[in-house]
């Protein structure tokens, strides 16, 4: 019933130093821009999914509750939303399985620049059930522009969305028995913990218990993204000669992968960008 990821929300401070920071990682320009009450955003738009920055605009409720969730949490992911095709059964499940939707509503943004319109259909899961991960399913009516390359080695699109957990067995009825997702690994080491991945369209959902004690039993976070590139050794070039901070690469833990860590400039948002060879 789920198709995919279809964006990720990431809170900041500043839309225009937050997309500036998004422009060099991705290698592309923003895709949409717009303004609501209290908000405004800028849409990048890859292969796979949209990423979305969200900023506080002005003086409103919204407004000072975004300003409120950054100055408790920091900057960083604050919602995922699943791509559905119909989501009025997508309700009827949620509701079938306990999560508590919220009543369908219809949504329209329009683009700061061109002025054109986009419209979908969307609903979200009470966040007391989802382990205090915020989850919105959406229907959408037409397809988003997508982002223009802006380098000859641009981010094509996301691996995958880390999620951390204290939990595994609840997280993964949660994503697997209740959302639906295909579970294609439960796996654990004594380094770093129990991974789960769940199939979501053609990225993952990694689900991760961590060994580290201590930590929330009754609340998951969104942690961290991994970003899908065709050569990491031309990216990570391209991200040094703008000044980012990037790790050295090395081999990834899936074999036939490599993979380095971004260490600024992300907004707050743990990453990874990866490289698949032929044997992955």
């Amino acid at each position: 019933m789920i198709r995919g990821v279809d964006h990720l929300v990431v809170l900041i401070e500043d839309i225009a130093a937050g997309a500036k920071a998004y422009e060099t990682l991705l290698g592309r320009g923003p895709s949409w821009r717009s303004q609501s009450d209290g908000s405004e955003a800028v849409l990048f738009t890859l292969d796979n999914m949209t990423l979305e920055l969200m900023a506080p605009a002005g003086n409103s409720p919204t407004a000072d509750r975004i300003r409120s969730v950054i100055g408790i949490w920091g900057e960083g992911l604050a919602s995922i939303c699943f791509r559905v095709d119909d989501i009025a059964k997508m309700h009827r499940r949620l509701d079938r399985v306990a999560l508590k939707p919220d009543p369908v509503a219809e949504v329209e943004s329009r683009d700061l620049g061109s002025g054109a319109a986009l419209h979908w259909k969307r609903t979200r899961a009470a966040t007391d059930l989802t382990r205090g991960v915020r989850m919105f399913f959406l229907e959408l009516a037409q397809a988003r522009p997508h982002s223009a390359a802006k380098s000859a080695a641009p981010i094509l699109g996301l691996d995958h969305v880390v999620v951390s957990t204290e939990d595994p067995e609840r997280a993964a009825a949660l994503y697997g028995a209740r959302l639906g997702l295909d579970m294609a690994l439960d796996r654990s080491h004594q380094d770093w913990g129990q991974l789960m991945f769940f199939r979501c369209g053609d990225l993952i959902v990694e689900v991760v218990k961590r060994p580290v004690a201590g930590g929330d039993q009754t609340r998951d976070k969104l942690w961290g993204l991994s970003w899908r590139v065709a050569d990491i050794d031309a990216v990570r070039a391209r991200l040094l000669a703008a000044g980012t901070d990037v790790s050295e690469v090395r081999a990834g833990r899936k074999p036939g992968t490599r993979v380095m860590s971004v260490r600024a400039n992300t907004c707050g948002v743990h990453t990874l960008v990866l490289e698949r060879t032929a044997m992955a």
